[in-house]
């Protein structure tokens, strides 16, 4: 724990040490820090088994418990409350993401949490508003529609954004009177277990919402396959997805969400602003270090403007700041951990193989943790791995149209 920025410090003793030591018993596995490559802390391994339990616990409050039977401004009272005890505790929760996902601590404070306490404040605004429809029928019958909470959902949340998707995902289904089965994912659990604990803190009532932490081939398998689970939503790879929609299907047939990879174009034209367009550009495959599936990770520059294009995002690109995410000058913190930076690094070798040209960056930085920099081809050819895969990396690939 020595490694630990000063801002993490207060957090060091007053929350890892005591909030997670619940889990020193039992099976466990480690949540590493990007910045250094460190252990921050045993976090509980859970499986099929405990799946099984919170499944329970989830199907019991929502076939007998009062949060599906509360009214929907009942309901909504407690999300309020829920959102102000994030607000309460927004640097905890920036800090946690920030050591555990390598996001830049001072966004986590300004963006993402105040971001997922305004989604709940939304969604219990919403939670009264769940209309149906008398229909007009053409004999003596009365027709309408009951907009109905599903019942058990599981939510398998992703690694780039573990505030936001929890919120994007639980905080619909709250408002809706669904119960629930959080896995976030196995490297970034620190801040879905405090959500749990302050979500029990806000009202929600026992059994509504339960966070397992695990691996995906493990607990997620097992929330997407169980058939007292009565939706499944993911967000991850394609890979994954396919086998969560098949693990729902063979199962109980339950509904699924999906939301999977990405690999969006930017095209910038010749009446382009250049400058602006650079900085748009850059911020568009740099943002959140490039893990994000709306990366422009393709840029296409018109013919009359691409060379002045060029030069200036080569000049941008060696001026953005990669560093330790508590550190306000930085803009780009550490990639999320050593999988994740090893793929990226062997896109890098592909790109160089496959002919493209290595306009800026291409290396790590440092001898410890998972910082790379910011990376810049061109003459890169739409059949090229780097142009095709989804590399959730800083990497751009840059092409020229006329």
């Amino acid at each position: 724990m020595e490694n630990l920025s000063i801002p993490f410090q207060g957090l060091k003793r007053n929350l890892l040490k005591s909030f997670f030591d619940v889990y020193k018993w039992g099976k466990t596995f480690e949540t590493i820090d990007p910045r250094t490559g460190g252990v921050i802390a045993r976090v509980a391994e859970g499986d099929k088994e405990d799946v099984d339990l919170a499944v329970r616990a989830a199907r019991q409050a929502f076939d007998d418990g009062p949060w599906p039977r509360m009214s929907g401004a009942a309901r909504g009272r407690i999300m309020i409350k829920y959102a102000d005890l994030i607000d309460e505790h927004k640097e905890e929760l920036a800090a946690l993401d920030a050591i555990d996902a390598g996001k830049l601590f001072s966004q986590g404070k300004a963006l993402d949490i105040p971001g997922v306490a305004n989604l709940l404040r939304y969604y219990a605004g919403a939670a009264d508003k769940i209309h149906g429809e008398v229909l007009k029928m053409s004999r003596e019958l009365q027709g309408y529609t009951l907009r109905e909470p599903i019942g058990v959902a599981g939510h398998i949340i992703p690694w780039n954004f573990p505030s936001s998707m929890f919120f994007m995902m639980s905080a619909p289904a709250l408002a809706a009177g669904c119960t629930m089965i959080v896995k976030p994912a196995e490297q970034t659990p620190l801040s879905a277990l405090f959500y749990a604990d302050l979500a029990y803190k806000a009202g929600v009532p026992a059994g509504v919402l339960n966070v397992i932490t695990g691996y995906g081939p493990t607990a997620g398998a097992a929330i997407a396959s169980h058939m007292d689970v009565d939706k499944v939503c993911f967000t991850g790879s394609t890979e994954v997805g396919r086998k969560i929609m098949q693990a729902a299907a063979t199962s109980n047939l339950k509904q699924v969400s999906l939301e999977l990879g990405g690999k969006s174009p930017l095209l910038i034209f010749d009446d382009a602003d250049v400058d602006k367009a650079a900085d748009l550009a850059l911020l568009g495959i740099l943002y959140n270090k490039g893990e994000i599936c709306v990366a422009s990770s393709r840029v296409f520059v018109q013919e009359g403007i691409y060379d002045e294009f060029v030069k200036k995002l080569k000049e941008k690109a060696k001026d953005w700041v990669v560093g330790d995410p508590f550190d306000p000058r930085s803009r780009q913190g550490p990639q999320v951990d050593k999988q994740q930076f090893d793929k990226i690094l062997s896109y890098i070798e592909h790109g160089k193989r496959e002919g493209a040209t290595l306009l800026t960056g291409g290396k790590p930085i440092g001898k410890t943790g998972y910082f790379i920099e910011p990376t810049v081809f061109t003459d890169v050819k739409e059949d090229m791995m780097i142009a095709t895969d989804e590399i959730f990396g800083p990497v751009m690939s840059l092409m020229k149209f006329k």
